[in-house]
């Protein structure tokens, strides 16, 4: 099942998606209510509150198909790391073979299909990336991968957008990318339902294959599979859970697939080809078993100037080791 946010004739509704055609649901019924159903609980749901026929989808506008209380984001694929890294003057850092870092983004900046991206502030190199995400449907706590798997609703293809040069002169105070990550997050074009996509499981991954299009023409070095990340879609939620609550809705992203951004590219010759996201480019990512994520780039505002930090007088403080009682 596909599962969509439609807008319509100004109101906005759950939409169920079957090929070019919508099948829009009662306003009571909530995208969160479907995730949390089984898959036969679902049809049931759809069949009691479907609002007449099924109409064009090109008569909706889709919206993101979710609007999640968190968003994490991990860096699960090497390849990505790799060249990402190099981008940045960086190499890997050896904690990341030991668990699954992720980052928490920006709620707020939750965007849908087909809508503008500014380019933020002040950059001039602004970059997309290429990524899968898991859905949350049931609420869990310290769970195993195995109990996980039944936590996970569906999936849906992400736009991690990213302004390389606000980053990376942050990265290195280690509280993450900050504005170079502030300003947009793409998601759809709607959430598959887990169940829809087991045909392409192999073992404990999924075996999507993604590619990325700018202005309708494909990356030079081809795109990836999901079957590559190295951790499963199991074992982030069940790192994202370890003493902490999950709630239907939330967004749990694999992080950028190789060749599923341009700083790889950039990072791995050296040279900014292809060039930097600019006003007017389509990027559109793809995902089997998914389909297609579009969003066209328009012109964002100046920077409003900030002063540097102002520095302080030091009060006077003994520092000294409490005394053990």
């Amino acid at each position: 099942m596909k599962i969509a946010r439609i807008a319509r004739d100004g109101e906005i509704s759950v939409g169920i998606v079957d090929g070019a055609r919508v099948q829009p649901l009662a306003a009571a019924i909530q995208v969160e209510q479907l995730l949390a159903a089984s898959p036969e609980e679902r049809e049931v749901l759809v069949e009691r509150h479907a609002i007449g026929t099924s109409i064009p989808l090109d008569a909706v506008t889709l919206l993101a198909p979710v609007l999640p209380k968190t968003l994490r984001d991990y860096i699960t694929f090497e390849e990505h790391l790799e060249g990402s890294m190099r981008g940045l003057g960086m190499t890997p850092h050896p904690a990341w073979y030991e668990q699954p870092v992720f980052y928490f983004s920006n709620t707020n900046a939750v965007i849908g299909p087909d809508a503008a991206v500014e380019v933020p502030p002040g950059s001039h190199r602004l970059d997309f990336e290429l990524e899968l995400a898991a859905v949350i449907g049931q609420p869990g706590k310290n769970l195993t991968p195995e109990q996980a798997a039944d936590h996970i609703a569906g999936y849906t293809l992400f736009n991690d957008w990213s302004a390389r040069d606000l980053m990376t002169p942050v990265i290195p105070l280690g509280l993450g990318p900050v504005k170079g990550k502030d300003f947009a997050n793409t998601l759809g074009p709607w959430i598959v339902t887990a169940d829809e996509l087991e045909p392409y499981r192999r073992g404990d991954r999924l075996a999507l294959e993604m590619h990325a299009e700018i202005n309708g023409v494909p990356l030079p070095a081809g795109g990836d599979s999901s079957e590559n990340m190295s951790w499963s879609f199991e074992e982030i939620v069940a790192y994202a859970s370890r003493g902490a609550q999950l709630e239907p809705g939330d967004v749990l992203a694999a992080g950028t697939c190789g060749a599923g951004s341009l700083i790889e590219y950039w990072g791995r010759t050296g040279v900014d080809d292809p060039p930097p996201l600019r006003p007017g480019d389509v990027v559109t990512l793809v995902a089997e078993g998914i389909g297609t994520l579009s969003s066209r780039i328009i012109p964002g505002v100046e920077p409003i100037e900030l002063p540097r930090a102002r520095t302080t007088p030091r009060r006077p403080r003994t520092w000294a080791a409490a005394s053990a009682s």
